[in-house]
């Protein structure tokens, strides 16, 4: 019971500072349930249900602020959703702690992110129905698989090639949170499959995954600054990696 209340604690802080951020928490989630004794598969399981809870309240904001292109949205969508579950269902055969080396890759690319990347719009490059969808559904591929596999819904994979290529940033960030809704989905059904869903744990992190992320919303429309936040974000990564790496080598 102790380890469900931090779980939830953990998931109601890290889902309101993230959704103020704009983006999942599943990908600081994972690891830190590691931490509290939580079996990586049910870890990544629960995450990704999170994931898709705590996007959709957001999406919900940004249709209603016409902030998702659908056009691009849909065929990632589909692909995404096509084989998430197959990167859940190969991560029962990867060693744990090639996961972890992969995860502390993944928190020190997500951090470099947070810190470091400043979008700028371009105006979309690619502005061929055929062209987006070719691009959509290569895109939806590999953040579908790694988000399975991972158990981070692939937002993170998303976000900056949407902004590469010229979308602009609220836009790109509405649109990749509307694309993890189902892509999280996807690969909770993937993990579930496995049998590696907890559900005390699913219940007190779900009620805490939707208290933050109304919170969130709410301090995001009180115009909190999210770039001091995304820098916060970012040295949390980098400790959890670090963290991560000191384990996996000492």
């Amino acid at each position: 019971m102790t380890t469900y209340l931090l779980a939830a604690i953990v998931v109601f802080v890290f889902t309101t500072v993230l959704t103020i951020a704009g983006v999942g928490a599943a990908f600081i989630i994972v690891p830190t349930f590691y931490w509290l004794g939580i079996p990586l598969q049910e870890a990544m399981a629960v995450a990704l249900l999170l994931n898709a809870l705590s996007m959709t309240f957001a999406s919900a904001n940004n249709i209603r602020n016409r902030l998702v292109d659908f056009p691009t949205a849909v065929p990632i969508i589909i692909a995404a959703t096509l084989v998430s579950p197959l990167g859940a269902y190969t991560s029962q055969y990867v060693a744990r702690d090639v996961l972890l080396w992969l995860f502390v890759g993944f928190l020190l690319f997500a951090g470099s992110m947070m810190c470091f990347y400043r979008p700028k719009a371009r105006g979309v490059r690619i502005s061929s129905a055929v062209g987006r969808v070719i691009l959509g559904v290569a895109v939806g591929l590999l953040a579908g698989y790694l988000g399975g596999l991972l158990g981070v819904g692939g937002g993170n994979f998303i976000v900056p090639v949407l902004i590469w290529l010229g979308f602009d940033p609220k836009r790109a960030s509405g649109t990749t949170a509307f694309i993890v809704v189902f892509s999280s989905l996807s690969g909770f059904f993937g993990h579930t499959a496995l049998g590696s869903l907890n559900l005390n744990l699913l219940a007190f992190a779900a009620v805490a995954s939707i208290g933050g992320a109304l919170l969130g919303s709410w301090l995001m429309q009180a115009r909190l600054k999210s770039a001091q936040v995304k820098w916060v974000v970012g040295l949390v990564l980098y400790l959890v990696a670090i963290k991560m790496l000191f384990d996996l080598v000492f």
